[in-house]
Order: structure tokens, then C-alpha cells, then sequence
């Protein structure tokens, strides 16, 4: 006869666990860890972790998740030791990170942590990361000789430069500090690089603002000594060196960063800003150039050769005061101010009455269009940037990416019609 001890079901062996202060403040972890893994994880706190790691049980253990916040940024002694007791026991480590400081998040980064994800998770994000940690590394050849890693997100070009497209020229020109020129260009970008599945644009993004760029920083990619060896000799630069220089972030978008160290916005001339340019139209679909916000002589060099100028101001009084101050710059110099399209960020919501009406006072007052207004995507804007993620990739419905995604779309549209009546 059989015992009723045998029908009892074996409990599941636990094969992963989460790692907090507390994971209540992650409820979105636990719906996901539970809809991957079932009952084969446990709930760890960072002190009882450290005792776990320790027992011999710890050995079926093939990954931790460690979730922390802003409030724990005062234990991140004892968080790193978790990190470093889970990694001298081979087990492998997903930080996840909700409002934490760049500087905690990249000392946290540095102790090993295999992945990492932004909080609140991004949909499939966690089940990405779990398949990650089980894709075993291919074996590299006995004879082959020791190489770097690079990693994927820093690898540069992989096609060859052939001169046979002819692309969309788009700088982006922040009217004032702090309106999101570069987060616009950022995002814009990688919406375009991902704006179709089966025929997505090839698309680079020149970041010119040789001094305070920070398009390599919110893509999390490093920034190549090659950027300024080009910047030093474009004359002699063909069009493969270039693209050598460049960095690309998940093998779709194209960056060329600004420099590793500040320089002189006067360090290049007109013409080298020309010859960059025609190497980036000649092999890629859409060129995103993110602009300095001060006028240089090479200013009248980009606005010259764009197809859409974009404009970023935002609704108060020295954004206002610089449009007057660009136009009639623009105007003296017989330069064409009417390649312009103002972008106004942060725009009031379509229930704000009172503020909508300032914003078209202020068009009618300064005698512009605004053609493109885009609401105030809050603190996950500036969490997206501070990992180093697109907006999409972080916090897919954010009103911000939406509106932007719309341009995108409308963009490639516009630029489809264009090639096919050319045909």
C-alpha cells in the first residue's frame, strides 16, 4: 500500500531568490518572479542573505535578484557585501534600481553585477535578464589569441561604409539650458532606429556639443579617443575611419559621442563640420546631430545643410527672449531661420486651459509656430537618463516617448513618400 507520505508533493527546489529590504516596495518584482519562476524562489533581506549565502543550501542557487531604492543608498556597505559573498559563491546577480544615484548605481555596477534592470520593470525585462544569465558564453579557440571584451553595447559599426544612402539631416538646438535638447535627440533617434521591424532606417546621432555632451552618458557608452582624433583631422578622415570612431548601443543606433575631455567648440571649422556631415548622410537613412546651445561659427554650417532644424524651448520668459535673439541673428545673416521648428517641452496638459492659452500668446507674440509640444515626462525621464536607457526601453508608456515615437513615425513616413516620388 502505498504511504501517504509519498503522495505529498516535493516543495520546488529554490533556485533564486530576491534580496531587500523590503520586496513589498517591489510588488511589479514579485508578479514577475512568480510568473517565471513559480514557487522556485525565495524572499531574502539583505542581512539573512548574507547568513544564506553561507549555508549549503545556498549551493542550488543559480541567481539573486537584489532590488534596492533610494532609501537604502545609507547600506550600501552591507549591499556590496552581498554582492561580493553571492559572486565568491558563483552565484550570478540582477540589480534591479529604483530612483538610486548615478554614483551609488555605478559603484554598485562595478562590484559585478551581471545585469541590471531600472524599476518599475520593463515588460519581458526581468525574463530577458533571466535568459541572459543561462546563455553560455561560446568557447573561444585554443590557438585564437587573447582579446579585450568589448561589451555589445560599445562595439562599433559592423557594416562597411558604401556611400549609398543619402540621409535626413536633423539637428536638435536647445534654446535655453535644461529644455532637453539632448534627451529629444537621444530618444528621437532610437525611435527611429526601431521604427519598423522589417525595414528599420540605419540611423546615427553626432553629438557636437564638444563640451557638456552627454549623449554618451544617457546611453551608458563610453567615449573613444578616436572622437577627437577625428574632430583633428577631418580632412584627412575617410569615411571608414569614421564610422571606427563611432559606438553603438544594442548593434541599432550609432553614436558619435563628444569628446572624452572638454574642447574648444572653435577647435573645428566649418568645413570639417561639413565633412562630417556628408560622411554621415552618404551612409546612414537619418542623421540626428545634437547641437550646442551657443551660436559658433559652424552654426550656419548644420542649419544650412538640415532638413528640419529643431527648436527646443519651453514656456517661460528666457526661452521666449532667445527665440527673439536667434531669429533676428539669423535674419542679419541672410541665413535660413525658416528651416526652424520649434519644439516646446514640458508643454501643459491638455486639461491645463489657462496655460494653453499662454502658449499660443506666446507663438502669436513672438510670430512662430510651434509645431510640436511635448508633456513633462517626469522623474522617469531623468531615471531613464541616469541608467543610461531610451525612455522606451525603461518606461515604454511615458507620455513623453509617446509623443516622440509620434514624430518618429511621422518622420519616416514623410520620408518614405519623399524616395517614392522620386522613383
Amino acid at each position: 500500500m502505498t504511504s501517504v507520505a509519498t503522495l505529498q508533493p516535493e516543495p520546488a527546489p529554490i533556485i533564486a531568490c530576491t534580496i531587500s529590504r523590503d520586496v513589498q516596495n517591489f510588488d511589479l518584482l514579485i508578479d514577475d518572479m512568480e510568473l517565471e519562476l513559480g514557487e522556485s524562489w525565495g524572499d531574502l533581506s539583505f542581512e539573512d542573505a548574507l547568513l544564506f549565502l553561507e549555508q549549503p543550501e545556498a549551493a542550488a542557487l543559480e541567481f539573486v535578484v537584489l532590488a534596492a531604492d533610494g532609501e537604502d543608498e545609507t547600506n550600501l556597505e552591507g549591499i556590496t557585501s552581498v554582492i561580493r559573498a553571492a559572486k565568491d559563491r558563483g552565484v550570478k546577480v540582477i540589480l534591479v534600481a529604483n530612483q538610486i544615484s548615478p554614483i551609488a548605481l555605478h559603484q554598485l555596477l562595478r562590484l559585478g553585477a551581471d545585469d541590471f534592470l531600472p524599476y518599475p520593470l520593463p515588460e519581458g525585462g526581468l525574463r530577458e535578464s533571466i535568459a541572459k544569465l543561462k546563455r553560455k558564453p561560446e568557447p573561444v579557440p585554443a590557438a585564437a589569441a587573447p582579446q579585450a571584451l568589448v561589451p555589445a553595447a560599445a562595439a562599433t559599426p559592423s557594416f562597411k561604409a558604401t556611400g549609398d544612402r543619402d540621409g535626413v539631416l536633423l539637428p536638435i538646438h536647445g534654446l535655453a539650458g535644461g529644455v532637453g535638447a539632448s534627451t529629444f535627440a537621444t530618444n528621437l533617434a532610437w525611435e527611429l532606429a526601431n521604427i519598423s521591424k522589417t525595414d528599420a532606417p540605419r540611423v546615427c546621432i553626432l553629438d557636437l556639443d564638444f563640451q557638456y555632451g552627454s549623449v554618451a552618458t544617457y546611453l551608458d557608452l563610453p567615449r573613444r579617443e578616436a572622437v577627437f582624433e577625428v574632430l583633428q583631422d577631418t580632412a584627412n578622415t575617410d569615411s571608414e575611419a569614421f564610422l571606427q570612431s563611432m559606438v553603438t548601443f544594442n548593434d541599432k543606433l550609432h553614436v558619435f559621442t563628444a569628446p572624452a575631455e572638454m574642447i574648444p567648440l572653435e577647435l573645428v571649422t566649418g568645413e570639417d563640420i561639413s565633412r562630417l556631415i556628408a560622411m554621415a548622410e552618404a551612409n546612414f537613412d537619418f542623421v540626428i546631430v545634437d547641437m550646442p546651445s551657443t551660436v559658433v561659427s559652424w552654426t550656419e554650417t548644420v542649419l544650412s545643410r538640415a532638413h528640419v532644424y529643431f527648436a527646443l524651448l519651453e514656456l517661460d520668459l528666457r526661452s521666449a527672449q532667445n527665440v527673439l535673439r536667434m531669429v533676428r541673428a539669423l535674419k542679419s545673416e541672410d541665413l535660413p531661420f525658416e528651416k526652424l521648428r520649434y519644439v516646446l517641452n514640458r508643454a501643459p496638459k491638455f486639461t491645463e486651459l489657462s496655460a494653453r492659452g499662454r502658449v499660443k500668446r506666446m507663438a502669436e507674440s513672438l510670430d512662430i509656430d510651434i509645431e510640436v509640444q511635448l508633456p513633462d515626462g517626469g522623474h522617469q525621464v531623468t531615471q531613464a537618463n541616469d541608467h543610461g536607457l531610451p525612455i522606451s526601453e525603461s518606461a515604454a508608456k511615458n507620455p513623453l516617448r509617446k509623443e516622440i515615437h509620434k514624430l518618429a513615425q511621422s518622420l519616416f513616413d514623410l520620408n518614405k513618400a519623399v524616395e517614392a516620388g522620386k522613383k
